[in-house]
């Protein structure tokens, strides 16, 4: 999606909104010994009462209101019986669509006692994407913001997961252009004003080979090495471009 009107930023924006409420209040309800359907109960409750919609549900039938990957899963998981227990590290992803207008965000959270080489992954996911923000403007490729992304990652002793992608949002969940969080001359278009994509660091402290568990949807590592997930939606502008699921 490009925003073209004030009507179509004020949506996205309403939209990004639920998905920060959302996101916030999941974080502040997880906690050891309730399962990931209990965390996912809390998000759809949070949805409903501003009139959103899981984009997932939706769209693509998926089982859950949001994704919550756990460990070594690294995006997709399903919501379900599983129990969540001290030090468990935590990937809370959400999408939601109000009105026709999608936006999609996610943090990773360690459940206390906080593992410091936890922490140290999740701070390396965040830094990844804030670096990423000094090359996401106008003017710049597609392929800027995976060099950025894969070079701060590299720098702090991680590893990208090559096909997991930011990607366009706004009007769809996964829109053009596919953005790579590596350097790949395939995303070689240029960044335009108003463009709505979301960026969104997906690493490891481990091997970046994924495998699919039978359920279809999660994807983990094939290492057992973990994960962290950090990503917003982001509106491309001249200068820093416009969080609209931030604060």
């Amino acid at each position: 999606m490009s925003i073209k009107t004030e009507r179509d930023l004020r949506g996205l924006q309403r939209a990004g909104r639920v998905v920060r409420l959302t996101i916030q209040a999941m974080r502040e309800a997880v906690r050891p010994g309730m399962t990931t359907a209990e965390l996912d109960a809390v998000a759809a409750a949070v949805m409903a009462k501003h009139g959103a919609r899981s984009a997932p549900m939706v769209i693509y039938k998926y089982p859950g209101a949001t994704c919550i990957s756990v460990n070594d899963e690294i995006v997709h998981g399903v919501p379900g019986p599983r129990v969540l227990e001290p030090g468990d590290l935590v990937k809370l992803d959400v999408t939601a669509e109000l009105d026709g207008y999608i936006a999609d965000a996610a943090i990773t959270v360690v459940i206390p006692p906080v593992n410091p080489e936890l922490e140290r992954l999740c701070r390396c996911a965040e830094a990844a994407f804030r670096k990423s923000l000094e090359v996401a403007k106008v003017g710049h490729r597609v392929w800027d913001i995976g060099k950025v992304v894969e070079a701060e990652v590299k720098r702090r002793g991680c590893s990208v997961v090559p096909g997991l992608n930011g990607h366009g949002v706004g009007r769809g969940i996964h829109e053009e252009p596919t953005v790579p969080n590596h350097f790949d001359r395939r995303a070689s278009s240029f960044l335009t004003d108003g463009l709505v994509i979301t960026i969104e660091p997906i690493i490891t402290n481990g091997g970046a080979k994924v495998i699919t568990n039978p359920d279809g949807w999660t994807v983990r590592t094939a290492d057992g090495s973990l994960s962290a997930h950090y990503e917003h939606t982001v509106v491309i502008k001249k200068g820093r471009p416009l969080l609209v699921t931030a604060a």
